[in-house]
């Protein structure tokens, strides 16, 4: 006899097993296709941090022979106007859209238009190195960024990147040349991607960021610059500590606040007064000059010393870090390369020792918390700057360190550093519709779009 087949047998052509194995094909191709997407961008993110790691530390190198050099020799500051108008003459004949700095950076993120200029990264290396020669008040992150973004850039254009490809490469970029010059590969991805936009964070360009940021830091060890070892902080759990942790974060976010808004007072100041513009750092750098003759040199430069002395334990007064805002803003605005990030530092940490003392909480913490909250206020970036302040100084103190950058971002308004960061989420209501508002921040006139539209 024949034997019938069981009825619910199923042949190969069955339309419910034909699905089942179109879905799996499909599976196993959006995954192929996933992993080829991020081995691209790892390679995209990696060539841009070894740019931005070797970039970085030819100029962290530079940088701390000329400060020994300056340091040994104190009258170089008198030669600052001179260099000033050296400086201002380079940048006004030969730099181009180079000008606008880390602004342009974000702007080109945000709408590219045209590709970052090859020379910025020579202009700004050798600018930065002798506004520090000089004795002007300024940082690293500017010229380490912008070297990072100017030869990434290059690279995107070498190979011929699509428009999307290439800002996520300009992302990219950033994350490299701050995670390199700072030594600080989380923070410096984080950085990036919350930087362009407040209260949007582009998570689209994760995965290169971080491996330009880790390949970026790695270069720099690799070649042998070693980071400032920072005091390693473990604070307990404590309400109280917390409470007054916060009612310092607020006066971090206005210390933020007040260093951005006196820096685009002298840059419009200077601007709405002087029509060439290479005679701008001529007259900063006579200010610059003044002010050391009147309260030390102590604000030239970098002021490294500040910042040692405030996380060792001194007690510092409150005209200190107001001082050091002066000298910045005055260097920054009247056109003087460099970045304003260590300045920022300086600015909360000098703070943070002066106010530990009314607030009874111990110096040290207070001055770590300060050195990455009123960068957080002043940049927009509280995520990033909590994960900095992890790296530098330790997961035990990781809840001072959140509370110190949230309530300093909160406080600083939508003031920022950056003038085209935009404002994608507003911190609080709008003050005439009671809408968040959602506008590119950065309307007023900078001596930079002066000269541009000029």
């Amino acid at each position: 006899m024949r034997s019938e087949e069981p009825e619910d047998h199923r042949t190969p052509t069955d339309p419910a097993s034909l699905r089942a194995l179109d879905r799996w094909r499909v599976a196993v191709v959006e995954q192929v296709e996933l992993v080829v997407h991020l081995l691209r961008w790892i390679v995209l993110g990696a060539v841009s941090g070894v740019l931005a790691g070797l970039s970085s530390f030819v100029f962290l190198e530079g940088l701390d022979r000329i400060t020994e050099y300056r340091l040994d020799h104190d009258r170089l500051v008198w030669l600052l106007p001179a260099a000033g108008l050296v400086i201002g003459a380079a940048y006004h004949y030969l730099g181009g859209r180079a000008v606008e700095g880390n602004a342009l950076l974000i702007d080109q993120i945000h709408e590219p238009t045209s590709w970052v200029p090859r020379r910025m990264a020579p202009l700004v290396l050798v600018g930065s190195w002798v506004t520090h020669l000089f004795g002007g008040s300024a940082g690293r992150e500017g010229t380490a960024v912008q070297m990072s973004g100017s030869l990434t850039d290059l690279f995107a254009r070498t190979i011929r990147l699509d428009t999307d490809d290439r800002r996520l490469l300009l992302v990219t970029a950033l994350a490299g040349g701050f995670g390199a010059v700072f030594g600080v590969p989380l923070a410096g991805a984080v950085f990036a991607l919350e930087v362009q936009s407040v209260g949007r964070i582009r998570y689209e360009a994760l995965v290169p960021a971080l491996a330009a940021s880790l390949i970026g830091d790695l270069v720099v060890h690799g070649l042998g610059y070693d980071h400032a070892a920072l005091p390693q902080i473990d604070s307990p759990l404590d309400g109280a500590l917390l409470a007054k942790v916060a009612v310092a974060g607020l006066a971090f976010g206005l210390a933020g606040a007040a260093f951005a808004e006196l820096t685009d007072g002298v840059k419009a100041f200077l601007a709405g007064r002087i029509g060439w513009a290479p005679l701008r750092p001529v007259v900063g750098g006579v200010g610059v000059v003044g002010l050391a003759s009147l309260f030390g040199h102590d604000y030239l430069g970098l002021s490294l010393p500040l910042i040692d002395r405030s996380l060792a334990g001194d007690h510092l007064t409150f005209a200190v870090f107001a001082l050091k805002i002066l000298f910045t803003a005055l260097t920054l605005g009247c056109g003087f390369p460099g970045g304003e990030v260590t300045p920022l530092f300086v600015i909360g940490a000098t703070l943070g020792s002066a106010l530990a003392a009314p607030l009874h909480l111990d110096v040290t913490l207070l001055a770590a918390v300060g050195f990455v909250a009123v960068f957080a206020g002043a940049a927009n970036t509280p995520l990033a700057c909590t994960i900095m302040g992890v790296e530098l100084f330790g997961a035990g103190a990781v809840l001072p360190l959140a509370v110190g950058c949230v309530i300093a971002y909160v406080f600083s308004s939508h003031r920022g550093i950056y003038p085209t960061q935009r404002i994608h989420a507003a911190k609080g209501p709008n003050r005439i519709t009671g809408r968040p508002t959602l506008r590119a921040w950065g309307t007023r006139t900078s001596a930079q779009d002066t000269d541009r539209e000029s």
